[in-house]
């Protein structure tokens, strides 16, 4: 399972569990903005999506076997 979250140059948002959440929440770091005409997210210029695993956190505490 993936989560999701937006980076600005200056600011890094929360993990979430689906991208629609985390695009209603760029907004907040000022990633981007929801379009009301088309009801898309439009990413500001140096916003990056950084998608992740769940279970990352988890696997790099392993070591090989």
């Amino acid at each position: 399972m993936s989560r999701y979250r937006f980076i600005t140059p200056n600011r890094t948002g929360k993990w979430y569990s689906d991208l629609e959440t985390a695009k209603q929440f760029a907004a907040e770091i000022g990633a981007g903005f929801m379009d009301s005409r088309t009801g898309r997210f439009v990413a500001y210029v140096g916003t990056k999506l950084e998608i992740g695993s769940l279970h990352e956190d988890l696997e790099e505490g392993l070591e090989p076997a």
